[in-house]
C-alpha cells in the first residue's frame, strides 16, 4: 500500500456560479481537505506507467495493437477488469456490435504519368481493397482553397463527369460533406478508386486520414493538400492505387463499466448523481496506442485503484469508471452506452469527466472549454464549473493551461449531446504546437503535440512522464472534487440538463476523433 500523505486543502463546486473555487475546510468537513490530497498523492506516475507497460506487453503479444474487435483489445479489457475486481468494484462488460475495419497492408499511391512520382498516403477506415491504375479526374475542386472550410467537392452526384474509358480515379477535396458521401458518390458514378486530399486552410494541410463510417466498394486513400493540389494541376495524370483492407460490418466489442461495491454505494449521500469518469481503451490497428489512449485509460485505472484504497468515508455521489470500446471507429462505445440508458437511468448521470491522451511528448495542458469562452460551443449547464475545477488546480500549481473546444472528437460527445455536463483534459494529438505555446509550455514549436498519433510508434517511448504527472494529478483532483463537493453544479445541487443537439453544439458528422469529413 502506498504511503498516502494528507494536507489541508479542499475544493468545492461553487453554488450558483459558473466557476469552482478553493474553499477552506471547516469543522466536520475537515476530512474532505485531507482526502483530496490523499487521492492526488496516491495516484503516481509509476502507478500509471505500470498499467502502460501492461498495455504495451498486450500489444506486443497481439500483432502490435489493442484495437476494438481484435485480440489485443480483449486482453486489455481482461487486464483492466481483473485490476478493478481486485480493487473491489462491480465490473460489467457491455457488448455491442460495430463495423470493423483495418489495413492488412499499407496503402500506396504513385503517379505513373506523365512522370513517375510516389505520394505519402493512407487508406480511409472502411476503404475497399483494390489495385487500380487509372486516369485522375478532378471533381469540383476549389483551388486556391476558400478562406474558410467550404468546398463541396464530390458532395453531389452531379459533381461527377462520366468516368473515362478504362479505370478512373476521382480526385476530391475535403470540405462540407462526409468522406462517405464523397466515396459513395464516386463509386455510384462508375469510378474505380477515390483520392480525398486536405482542403488547404491552416490546420487542413497535412496528410488526410479519416473514416468512411461503413464499408465502401472502392479503394479510398488520402493526400495532403500540397500533394493533392500538385496532382490536380498535372495534365493527363495517371495514378496507381493499392489498398488491402479487412472490413466486418458486425464485429463484437465491449465497454467495461466499474461501479462502487454495494456496501460502499449505500453510504453515498446522493446515489442518483453518478459521475462517469471515462477513457477509451482501444487503440487504432496501426499501433499499440500507449498515448492514445493507453495514457487516459491507465490514469483512470490508477485513480480507481487509489480511490478504493483510500476508502473514502463521505462521498456525496457515486463514481462509475468507464473504459470505452470502438472510440477509434467514431465514439461508438460511448454512443452505445448513452443510447441504451433508459430516461430514468440517464437522469441519474450527474456529469462526465473524459480523459483522452494525457502523455503527449510535445504537450500542452488543454482543458475542455466548458463555457465556450474561447469561441467554441459551450457545454451543457455545469460544464463551466467542471472546467474551473481543472483551471483552478493548475493556477494554484502555477501551471498554465489552455482551453480546447468541445469539437466532438472524443467520448464526451454523446454525453453533452444528451445534455449532461462534461469536462476533462487533453495533451494534444496531431495538431501543431505554436510559438506562443512553446514559450509557455516548453517543447518544440512547429511540431505535432504527438508525432506518433495513430502510428506504430505510439509505444512506451511516446510518453511524457512530466505530462502524466501534471495531468494525472489534475485528473485525480477533479474526480475527487466531483465526488465529494457538497454544493452541486447548480444552487439546488441538481444538473437540470437543457436540450443540447449535435447541430447546435457543432457536433456535426465529421467532428469525431477519427474524422469523417
Amino acid at each position: 500500500m502506498r504511503k498516502i500523505i494528507a494536507s489541508a486543502a479542499a475544493v468545492a463546486l461553487s453554488a450558483g456560479l459558473a466557476t469552482a473555487s478553493p474553499a477552506v475546510a471547516r469543522g466536520g468537513d475537515h476530512h474532505h481537505a485531507n482526502d483530496s490530497q490523499r487521492l492526488v498523492k496516491g495516484v503516481t506516475v509509476n502507478g500509471i506507467l505500470q498499467h502502460l507497460r501492461a498495455f504495451q506487453a498486450i500489444a506486443d503479444r497481439n500483432d502490435g495493437n489493442r484495437a476494438s474487435g481484435l485480440s489485443g483489445h480483449v486482453a486489455s479489457l481482461d487486464y483492466v477488469a481483473k485490476r478493478l475486481k481486485k480493487a473491489g468494484y462491480n465490473v460489467t462488460k457491455q457488448p455491442f456490435t460495430f463495423a470493423f475495419s483495418r489495413d492488412l497492408a499499407p496503402a500506396t499511391l504513385s503517379q505513373t504519368a506523365p512522370e513517375a512520382k510516389d505520394f505519402e498516403t493512407h487508406s480511409f477506415d472502411y476503404s475497399g481493397s483494390g489495385d487500380v491504375t487509372g486516369t485522375v479526374v478532378p471533381i469540383d475542386l476549389v483551388l486556391p482553397p476558400p478562406a474558410e472550410p467550404g468546398s463541396t467537392s464530390g458532395c453531389e452526384a452531379a459533381d461527377f463527369p462520366a468516368a473515362p474509358t478504362g479505370d478512373a480515379v476521382a480526385l476530391m477535396q475535403r470540405g462540407t460533406c462526409t468522406f462517405a458521401d464523397k466515396a459513395n458518390n464516386a463509386a455510384a458514378a462508375g469510378y474505380d478508386a477515390a483520392i480525398i486530399f486536405n482542403e488547404g486552410q491552416e490546420g487542413r494541410q497535412e496528410l488526410l486520414t479519416g473514416t468512411l463510417g461503413e464499408p465502401v466498394a472502392i479503394p479510398v486513400v488520402g493526400l495532403s493538400f500540397a500533394d493533392g493540389q500538385s496532382l490536380a494541376q498535372t495534365d493527363g495524370a495517371q495514378v496507381h492505387v493499392t489498398t488491402s483492407t479487412e472490413n466486418d460490418p458486425n464485429r463484437t466489442t465491449y465497454n467495461l463499466i466499474a461501479d462502487l461495491p454495494k456496501k460502499q454505494a449505500r453510504k453515498v449521500k446522493h446515489p442518483d448523481q453518478v459521475v462517469v469518469v471515462g477513457a477509451h481503451l482501444d487503440s487504432v490497428a496501426a499501433g499499440p496506442g500507449i498515448n492514445d489512449n493507453g495514457s487516459g485509460s491507465a490514469t483512470i485505472l490508477e485513480i480507481a485503484e487509489e480511490l478504493a484504497e483510500a476508502k473514502p468515508r463521505a462521498l456525496q455521489r457515486p463514481v462509475r469508471f468507464a473504459f470505452w470500446g470502438a472510440e477509434e471507429a467514431g465514439l461508438l462505445g460511448a454512443e452505445h452506452y448513452v443510447a441504451n440508458l433508459t430516461p430514468e437511468q440517464l437522469s441519474t448521470i450527474y456529469a462526465n469527466l473524459n480523459f483522452d491522451m494525457l502523455g503527449s511528448t510535445n504537450y500542452v495542458r488543454f482543458v475542455y472549454d466548458g463555457n465556450g469562452s474561447e469561441g467554441g460551443q459551450a457545454g451543457p449547464a455545469g460544464s463551466d464549473a467542471i472546467e474551473s475545477i481543472f483551471t483552478d488546480w493548475f493556477d494554484r500549481k502555477n501551471l498554465a493551461s489552455a482551453a480546447t473546444d468541445f469539437d466532438g472528437r472524443s467520448d464526451y460527445g454523446p454525453f453533452i449531446d444528451a445534455g449532461i455536463p462534461a469536462g476533462g483534459l487533453f495533451s494534444g494529438a496531431e495538431g501543431v504546437k505554436t510559438e506562443e505555446q512553446a514559450a509557455t509550455y516548453g517543447g518544440t514549436a512547429g511540431a505535432a503535440y504527438d508525432a506518433c498519433y495513430h502510428a506504430e510508434c505510439d509505444d512506451m517511448s511516446n510518453i511524457s512522464t512530466k505530462a502524466l504527472h501534471e495531468l494525472g494529478d489534475a485528473a485525480a483532483h477533479a474526480t475527487w472534487v466531483m465526488l465529494t463537493a457538497k454544493q452541486g453544479l447548480h444552487p439546488d445541487g441538481s444538473i437540470a440538463p437543457k436540450k443540447f443537439s449535435k447541430k447546435s453544439a457543432g457536433l456535426t458528422p465529421g467532428s469525431l476523433h477519427h474524422s469523417v469529413r
